[in-house]
């Protein structure tokens, strides 16, 4: 049955009154900026409250829809980035050859999208192009403060890292692909998993990731090599094997030293506004902190019995005040995003913890970014394959 324009108004009404209603109808708070926000009053008992935000996203044009979400970033004029995975997706050309045969929709999108501060669909573009070699599993994406978009891969090929503007234009590759040297080589990367340019010495931090055990750093200009270190700001080694999760998981249980080693993957790295550098050991449950030059601060386990092959340490991200009060660490299997006191290391609080498909359920977190205004965005891979926003409601008590 069609239904009239004025009746699809109606209901669109109801759907955003009930979603207000939902999110509780107050958005001013959301609308401050960062610096106008005090997260210092958070201790578990004070929390940051967020709602789901299902109708944020515009809808993306010419039939386009996206696979697993590898990298989300949000650059400094809000802008949400996501970059997603055409190639979990089906074509046009094997859609009609599937069983059943796929609707005469839902054509891959270009691996980079590109959403305003209002959640309206702005651009796309990426993929194969001349002058650089293109990735074989899309991960990781970071806008810088020239506005430039630094990409990486994961695939076992994915031995670069690619700089564009952010209309597409090609700038800088840094690497080849295929040729992974190992965790010591200082012309290529293996597998690069997260970027982070550091503004006040131009420098680009990689974790460096599903290959090698390491974070190295480059030039943000040349993309010179600078320097590179493994756990505790050792030497890497990727001569010497690492133990199994379950025999990890009882080492750690009987109180004996953690593994000197990364594990793989290196999954993310952030540096903060006081030049710290967080870096995640995903495979061992663990964050490690360090100064920039790489030498060891302190460490925490997230989970620390957690089984399963993906770990706890995925993603970071944190607060938008300057001090950066919060650190929100992604827990991509224990279905949650954990708040931490950056200063203590303590988690305060938890958003999640619920499997699935559905609003305030989480199926497989794997990026995650804070605008300025205290919202969370989401990227998941795997089967979830979707991004969305999580609205920020303030300081509160937990439900």
């Amino acid at each position: 049955m069609k239904i009239k324009r004025s009746t699809k108004e109606v209901l669109l009404t109801v759907i955003v009154a009930i979603t207000t209603a939902c999110a509780g109808g107050d958005d001013t708070q959301s609308e401050q900026r960062g610096d106008d926000i005090s997260f210092q009053q958070v201790d578990g008992n004070q929390v940051p409250m967020f709602d789901p935000d299902p109708l944020f996203f515009s809808v993306i044009p010419n039939q386009w829809v996206s696979g697993a979400v590898g990298g989300l970033a949000v650059d400094l004029h809000d802008n949400v980035w996501v970059f997603q995975r055409p190639a979990t997706i089906p074509d046009g050309e094997k859609a009609a050859s599937l069983d059943p045969p796929q609707a005469e929709c839902c054509y891959p999108a270009p691996p980079v999208m590109q959403f305003d501060a209002d959640g309206q669909f702005a651009q796309a573009w990426g993929g194969p192009g001349e002058g650089y070699e293109w990735f074989t599993n899309e991960h990781g994406i970071f806008v810088d403060h020239e506005d430039n978009v630094w990409l990486s891969g994961s695939g076992d090929s994915d031995n670069h890292i690619l700089k564009f503007t952010s209309s597409g234009e090609f700038l800088l590759q840094i690497g080849r692909a295929g040729m992974n040297g190992g965790s010591n080589d200082t012309e290529n990367v293996g597998g690069p998993a997260d970027l982070f340019l550091y503004e006040p010495t131009n420098e680009l931090f990689v974790a460096d990731g599903y290959g090698n055990r390491r974070i190295v750093v480059f030039d943000g200009e040349t993309g010179e090599y600078k320097r590179h270190w493994g756990a505790y700001g050792n030497q890497p080694d990727d001569s010497i094997e690492l133990p199994s999760r379950e025999e990890y998981i009882q080492q750690l249980s009987a109180g004996e030293a953690p593994p000197r080693q990364f594990n793989n993957p290196v999954h993310a790295v952030y540096v903060t506004n006081d030049g710290l550098v967080y870096v995640a050991d995903r495979g061992h449950l663990r964050l490690q902190v360090f100064d920039l030059d790489g030498t060891f601060i302190r460490e925490v386990f997230i989970k620390p019995n957690t089984l399963g092959p993906n770990g706890t340490v995925h993603e970071f991200a944190m607060s938008p005040d300057p001090e950066q009060t919060l650190l929100y660490v992604v827990d991509g299997t224990n279905k949650l995003v954990h708040v931490l006191n950056r200063e203590t290391l303590e988690i305060v609080h938890q958003i999640g913890g619920h499997a699935g498909h559905n609003a305030r359920e989480f199926f497989h977190i794997h990026s995650f970014a804070v605008d300025s205004r205290g919202n969370i965005f989401l990227g998941e891979v795997n089967d979830g394959q979707r991004y969305y926003r999580y609205r920020f409601r303030g300081i509160g008590t937990p439900q």
